[in-house]
């Protein structure tokens, strides 16, 4: 049910289109000037604002300007009896969906309403739309170990030296690929990701290398591997320190030689791709440990980045949180929520260790449980729960 926010200093005509509006299936609310109408918009997302012209206190035309600075997403219609052609353009370049003079005309009025929510529907789709098809997010941050990375991504992008990535989970390490690919040589191609921890071991050369139909029980067709759907582009070997002995070996020879064999197969592939790989331990441990090779480690950390904990990085938190703020409230199509000062604070002082990924699962539940604006207590009530 869409909320609609009535402003008018005319008790007669509020009355009167409220009870249409509520008829009609709309949730309504109301406001006496314009003053009280942009308190209500500031203190609730509505739908779609009615709005008189001539009011005391504010009148429509500044109220537009100033709804425009909270929210310039809700569509807001003028309804005057002082109107006139110079009026209805002044109202529509102040950023007004429409201009309808008084009396009203029913048909006219519900017709431009439902029309101005599915122009507002179409704007909130589309920018959630360009979010998930714009090629790689921001890297946010002015930390120093960010600015380090950003850095060093500018210098090493466009060769072609292999790179390790490593830091904890949750930190960004397939950002930080999938920049490196951005600014590469190679952004027009493809760039592919393998999680080495998510995938069976028995089943990791065929994701790798792909296998023939028939090489093993469930081979019931060709499957072409990941490094060479690659071909071309960027391999991204993501918690590479999980994969078995055989596949590290295959790995090895693939970058040493540029040529890959499916399981089951006896013939070579070219394959031309640029792998970079990340990880959460400490392969130089894991080699002592004899679960990783030492020649492959020093084959793929030609370059070396290490992406920081949020916990080395709070003073990037509030720049993260305002990202997250205006990412999450539009994909969930309501005005961006403000944070107190005091609030982001606290959020610096938790131990996050989760990273970015748990700041970003946060500031979505403060987005869903919070009033108008993230304060303290939901920080305490909702994030450090006694």
């Amino acid at each position: 049910m869409a909320d609609i926010l009535i402003i008018d200093d005319e008790k007669a005509i509020r009355k009167t289109l409220t009870e249409i509006l509520t008829f009609e299936g709309y949730k309504v609310e109301e406001a006496a000037d314009g003053e009280e109408g942009l308190k209500k918009f500031r203190e609730k997302n509505y739908d779609l604002v009615l709005c008189d012209i001539k009011m005391p206190k504010l009148d429509g035309i500044e109220f537009l300007q100033r709804a425009g600075e909270v929210n310039a997403d809700v569509p807001v219609i003028m309804i005057s009896g002082h109107g006139n052609i110079e009026t209805a353009v002044e109202a529509v370049k102040k950023g007004a969906y429409d201009f309808i003079s008084k009396p009203p005309d029913l048909n006219r009025l519900l017709i431009t309403i439902r029309n101005a929510m599915d122009k507002s529907k179409l704007v909130t789709e589309t920018k959630v739309l360009k979010r998930k098809v714009s090629r790689v997010q921001e890297m946010i941050g002015e930390s120093e170990g960010i600015r380090r990375i950003k850095e060093t991504i500018e210098k090493v992008a466009p060769t072609e030296a292999r790179i390790l990535v490593t830091g904890e989970n949750g930190v960004g390490k397939e950002l930080v690929a999938r920049w490196i690919h951005e600014k590469s040589n190679r952004a027009n191609g493809p760039i592919v990701e393998v999680n080495c921890a998510a995938i069976p071991t028995e089943l990791i050369e065929s994701e790798l290398f792909g296998h023939e139909k028939g090489s093993f029980t469930s081979a019931i067709k060709q499957r072409i591997g990941k490094f060479e759907s690659a071909n071309g582009g960027t391999l991204f070997l993501d918690e590479i320190g999980d994969m078995s002995a055989s596949a590290q070996a295959k790995v090895l020879r693939a970058l040493q030689e540029g040529k890959i064999t499916r399981v089951g197969a006896d013939k070579d592939i070219s394959v031309d791709v640029r792998v970079i790989a990340a990880t959460n331990k400490d392969l130089l441990k894991e080699v002592e440990a004899k679960n990783f090779r030492l020649d492959l480690y020093h084959r793929l950390s030609v370059i070396l980045i290490h992406v920081p904990s949020l916990n080395d990085r709070r003073d990037d938190i509030p720049m993260l949180v305002d990202q997250f703020l205006t990412d999450i409230c539009t994909e969930y199509g309501i005005a961006k929520k403000q944070t107190e000062p005091d609030a982001i604070s606290l959020l610096q002082q938790y131990n996050w260790t989760g990273n970015i990924r748990e700041l970003r699962n946060v500031v979505e539940r403060l987005v869903i449980l919070s009033g108008k604006s993230i304060t303290v207590d939901d920080v305490k009530n909702y994030v450090m729960p006694k």
